[in-house]
């Protein structure tokens, strides 16, 4: 951590802060508006975040209940972003999406909800073309090898032993 943690005004270490609950308030607005200027958070990483700069409880609470009211804070839609980025970027499978999203702090009823429009066929396809660049990438290896590698790495990426025995199979049947 840097030496520049209470660099801005508003950030001071919690024995100068105000007892005052209408500065308190306005300290963890301020807070959490550069929160999500930064990027998207989900209720819990900025409760976590205003509890760590000794915001007490009860005003987070009503500070992230209005900041939810006008819909600034959104573990839905949070939720429903993290899945569509991380399987364009990364290729995850479903279970590791919820994983990911679990220690997010997105509570299991919204990331079940999220991932209801990734289908076992999408899971499947997109595991398929993880496989194909894995299989591109080693053509120079012996199939033994290949099978490990693109087995170890779809593996790694949450998808379960049948789609992995499935789609490597067919990958290397392909080339």
């Amino acid at each position: 951590m840097s030496g520049r943690r209470w660099a801005r005004p508003g950030d001071e270490p919690t024995g100068t802060r105000p007892a005052d609950p209408a500065a308190l308030e306005a300290e963890a607005r301020t807070i959490v508006l550069r929160q999500l200027g930064m990027r998207a958070r989900t209720r819990e990483q900025l409760a976590a975040r205003l509890l760590d700069r000794g915001i007490p409880e009860v005003v987070a609470t009503r500070v992230l209940d209005r900041f939810e009211e006008v819909g600034l804070v959104d573990d839905s839609a949070y939720a429903e972003m993290l899945v569509r980025t991380q399987r364009e970027s990364r290729g995850l499978s479903r279970r590791a999406l919820a994983r990911e999203m679990r220690s997010h702090g997105v509570a299991d009823e919204t990331a079940a909800a999220a991932l209801e429009d990734v289908s076992r066929e999408d899971e499947e396809a997109t595991a398929l073309a993880l496989a194909r660049r894995k299989a591109a990438a080693t053509r120079d290896l012996e199939r033994p090898v290949r099978e490990r590698r693109i087995a170890a790495m779809l593996g790694r990426k949450g998808y379960g032993v049948d789609v992995v025995v499935r789609v490597t199979r067919r990958v290397l049947d392909e080339d």
